[in-house]
């Protein structure tokens, strides 16, 4: 390189920096890509992410080819500068050589081009890609011979190359995605899908109407009042039962006796039975997920919950899943959360005993424990482990309480305070 003068190896120089940038960037740029975002836009056709996505097929050779052109780069670049260090300075040239092009080299081939492609990573790949698409065909035998190389020492390590990593998310890691999109989903349809999400890890107890709260005919009753309770319910179906809703005979369809009633005119105890349909059995603990899909499969609405001795505990209907997902329906007849809470001036809330305590946790972002009861009543009662005959105060999960009210063998108004108030005031 003697003959070539001092200004053309400074040129070369900057050209080689410029190059050392390049594949620092690339790299990057290429690496820090949104995978799933890169999938859905090379469905939809775009160019650059298409060619970004055959790039990444083969991960192992993408590096390769950019780590091979980086150090033929900086090698390259070292080498000028030390003939440039000597020729200005003699032998002191190749320390001052090597500490300016480190500082150089760090700073507008490395951190900075990095920096930029980290922010920026889908305009420097689908521009760079370009390039790296035609290296990549001149330079394949030269990446394939380092590849046998490189993974032939990886297997020495007892690593198998070809495998990739796996890009399938969990549901946990689904619902940190959607918590991280922000303003790219509304917030009511972020809830909806954590909700989905959420679903495998409640089960029918959660959410079911009690045993003591279904509401139902007991066929054995004077007609007269058979046909007041069918007159006056809100609801659309009603449970048939012989004197206790263990012995239950069917799922009464209000619409279809109405229909016998207005049009036929015939409707007695025995059309009722006739026209029931036949009960649907819910083993309890049964996911909603799991529930949801078997209410699709075999076209059924409602159904009652059995416990392992095969007594019905509870009622659940497709609605109180759907709702589990989008919110309350205004059609609901039972009392909702906010009739349920009362926030009070000093930061404390009356909460009703039979509030579901998951609900609460959703509603005030608060942590009581639901891996027992699911009522606040049912809460207190098991960390008493007796039924209080007196207004106490107590302390839950951190939360101070004070029993406001009883009635018979249950809790009927808490004052709750949150976790974050020491003593009750």
């Amino acid at each position: 390189m003697d003959d070539i003068s001092t200004g053309i190896l400074f040129a070369l120089l900057a050209c080689l920096i410029v190059i050392s940038a390049y594949f620092s960037g690339s790299e990057t740029g290429l690496m820090s890509l949104n995978r799933y975002r890169l999938k859905h836009l090379s469905n939809t056709g775009h160019k650059g992410a298409k060619r970004v996505e055959k790039l990444l097929e083969r991960p192992d050779r993408l590096i390769s080819l950019i780590l091979i052109g980086n150090n033929l780069v900086n090698i390259l670049a070292s080498a000028i500068a030390t003939i440039l260090g000597m020729r200005l300075y003699g032998d002191m040239g190749v320390a001052i050589a090597t500490g300016a092009l480190t500082l150089v080299v760090l700073v507008f081939a490395e951190v900075t081009p990095k920096t930029i492609a980290a922010l920026y990573p889908e305009k420097i790949s689908y521009i760079s890609s370009i390039i790296l698409n035609i290296l990549m065909k001149v330079m394949s035998p030269i990446v394939i011979f380092m590849n046998f190389i490189t993974n032939g020492f990886i297997m020495l390590l007892g690593i198998k190359p070809q495998q990739s990593g796996d890009d399938s998310l969990n549901s946990d890691e689904l619902r940190t995605v959607v918590n991280e999109a922000g303003g790219l989903i509304p917030r009511r349809h972020q809830d909806m899908l954590l909700s989905i999400l959420d679903l495998e890890h409640v089960t029918v107890n959660d959410i079911m109407v009690p045993r003591n709260e279904i509401t139902g005919i007991n066929i054995n009753d004077e007609w007269k009042s058979i046909v007041r309770q069918l007159t006056h319910s809100p609801h659309g179906r009603l449970v048939l039962y012989r004197d206790q809703i263990d012995e239950v005979v069917g799922i009464l369809r209000l619409r279809d006796a109405s229909r016998q009633m207005l049009e036929k005119n015939e409707l007695t105890k025995e059309t009722l039975l006739r026209s029931a349909d036949e009960v649907y059995f819910i083993p309890e603990g049964t996911p909603l997920n799991v529930q949801l899909l078997k209410f699709q499969r075999n076209k059924e609405r409602i159904g009652l919950i059995v416990d392992e001795y095969g007594d019905i505990v509870g009622l659940i209907t497709l609605e109180d899943i759907l709702e589990e997902i989008v919110g309350e329906f205004t059609t609901s007849m039972s009392p909702s959360l906010a009739e349920e809470i009362t926030p009070q001036g000093d930061g404390s809330f009356l909460i009703e005993g039979s509030a579901n305590i998951r609900d609460i946790n959703k509603s005030l972002k608060w942590k009581l424990p639901t891996d027992g009861p699911r009522t606040l009543n049912g809460l207190i009662l098991e960390h008493l482990e007796e039924i209080p005959e007196n207004k106490i105060s107590i302390k839950i999960a951190k939360h101070p309480m004070e029993i406001l009210e009883l009635e018979e063998n249950r809790i009927k108004l808490v004052k709750v305070y949150p976790s974050k108030l020491k003593k009750i005031s």
